[in-house]
């Protein structure tokens, strides 16, 4: 279902690419993602590193998440009309969108959609098993995304709220959270021998695009998220405050309240959210299975199967890259009223950002490529990209021998370690470059000239150029090396 709703005149997205390269450089930390990300790249590239093992993965991921509320249903009592009804929900919701990508955000909403399942199955049967599984899953989940947190933290205070605050006084709670604290440690450790770079991370990130988050425009993407499934989350919501079968869950009902208040204090991005609602559609399904179950009501239950069906068609239309950027750029009224023209920038643009960002990569490659085979091939080069999305895809397409693309930007400064003296360097610069004629450059090397352009005026980088600089005068490697420092303490790194 997953690859009836993209295009094939996009691309992967520039995410992709740089997860897709930690497969080469495993370790158990990275300035953009905490490791597991890269052991799932590591099997996509044994498996032929191909756009079918990219997707599949977080199609897979979805699809769990589909079994674990289907489970977490059959817990809570459901029968088969609960089941079909939450199966409904789930799969026609924005997980379908967030399951395009290759990115840790498929893992995630899985990671809480599970954890929350195994404090349904402690609540309910009160055995100590499943305070170690949830162990194992939040830390999986936490060496996933950092996100996870957000769970706990609206959690707790609504454990505190009910008489479920017992669990406190047992000392399995506390060993299992060793467990899991053992087990995130490797990551722990990373961060701290690196000097903590996601504090950098985040700093940037709270900088540069969670400035421009609006707490409403936040709430109101919650209602869109789950649109068709929305009276069975509010069904759940009340049904684990006032529905006597779920006395056990109460916290459950003061939980999705806290965590969205942490959510909105922290002008999270809207989508870092999604994993909260499945589980009360687990919840819903089942309140609702019993609600309608005799009298006139129980003709209401076909009709709220439907609903998700029926109100996934126009976000089929609209939600998903499986129409033309020409097409989007043509009708862009529905993208608009719907905010999903609004960038990072906090801006509107011709096509939702996703989608800009799944153009240009492939002829971007094939024009970098192009240009490293004019030079000599004696292994004295080396090609330097301006961002993460530039040095991603080039690898990623690279049909050239011995071209790996380098960069100073995300991951990929700890990645930059040039062995061998250089004579020759290729540079992607963007579009916004300083200096268009490489003016700097030009005492330092016999020849400087741009060789090639990929012109894309609907890519989300519209211009990059592809520069030469041959014959070196100076030290490039030991250049390379001093900037690589200097980024790096730029990033605190």
């Amino acid at each position: 279902m997953q690859f009836t709703l993209i295009s094939n005149v996009y691309d992967l997205q520039r995410d992709e690419y740089l997860h897709l390269d930690q497969a080469h450089h495993l370790a158990w930390g990275y300035l953009s993602v905490p490791p597991l990300t890269s052991w799932v790249s590591w099997l996509i590239l044994h498996l032929g590193n191909s756009v079918f093992w990219v997707k599949f993965f977080p199609a897979l991921f979805g699809t769990l998440t589909l079994v674990v509320v289907w489970k977490t249903i059959e817990t809570l009592g459901g029968n088969l009309y609960a089941l079909i009804l939450g199966a409904t929900c789930i799969l026609f919701s924005a997980l379908l969108r967030l399951n395009t990508l290759f990115q840790p955000n498929s893992f995630d909403v899985l990671s809480w959609t599970t954890l929350y399942f195994v404090l349904i199955s402690y609540f309910s049967s009160g055995k100590n098993k499943w305070l170690y599984i949830g162990a194992l899953v939040f830390a999986l989940g936490f060496l996933n995304k950092y996100n996870i947190g957000f769970l706990l933290s609206g959690f707790i205070p609504a454990i505190l709220l009910t008489k479920q605050r017992n669990i406190f006084l047992n000392r399995h709670l506390y060993m299992s959270a060793c467990l899991a604290l053992i087990l995130i440690s490797p990551n722990l450790i990373w961060q701290y021998n690196n000097g903590f770079p996601v504090v950098h991370h985040l700093k940037e990130l709270a900088d540069t695009q969670l400035v421009h988050v609006n707490r409403a425009d936040f709430l109101k993407a919650q209602l869109l998220f789950f649109i068709g499934a929305l009276v069975v989350i509010i069904a759940g919501i009340v049904g684990t405050a006032v529905y006597r079968p779920f006395r056990n869950y109460r916290a459950f009902a003061w939980s999705v309240f806290f965590t969205l208040i942490v959510f909105m204090y922290y002008k999270a991005k809207d989508y870092y959210a999604i994993g909260l609602y499945p589980v009360y559609i687990a919840f819903g399904s089942v309140v609702l299975e019993n609600a309608l179950a005799s009298g006139w009501k129980k003709y209401l239950r076909p009709v709220m199967i439907a609903i998700p069906v029926l109100l996934f068609i126009p976000l089929y239309r609209i939600g998903f890259p499986n129409k033309t950027p020409e097409y989007i750029i043509q009708h862009p009224e529905p993208y608009k009223r719907l905010g999903l023209l609004r960038w990072e920038d906090g801006k509107d643009h011709e096509l939702p950002q996703d989608f800009a960002d799944m153009l240009g990569w492939k002829e971007l490659a094939a024009k970098t490529d192009s240009v490293w085979r004019t030079l000599p091939g004696d292994q004295r080069n080396i090609l330097i990209c301006d961002n993460y999305g530039q040095a991603g895809a080039i690898n990623f397409y690279a049909g050239s021998d011995k071209m790996t693309a380098a960069s100073f930007n995300a991951d990929y400064i700890n990645w930059l370690n040039p062995d061998k003296q250089i004579q020759n360097v290729v540079l992607v610069k963007e579009e916004d470059d300083d200096d268009p004629e490489r003016i700097k450059e030009r005492p330092y090397f016999d020849t400087v000239y741009l060789a090639a352009k990929r012109l894309n005026p609907l890519a989300r980088e519209k211009e990059i150029s592809i520069y030469v600089l041959k014959g070196a005068r100076i030290d490039v490697k030991e250049r390379l090396l001093k900037e690589k420092e200097s980024k790096k303490k730029e990033y605190n790194y």
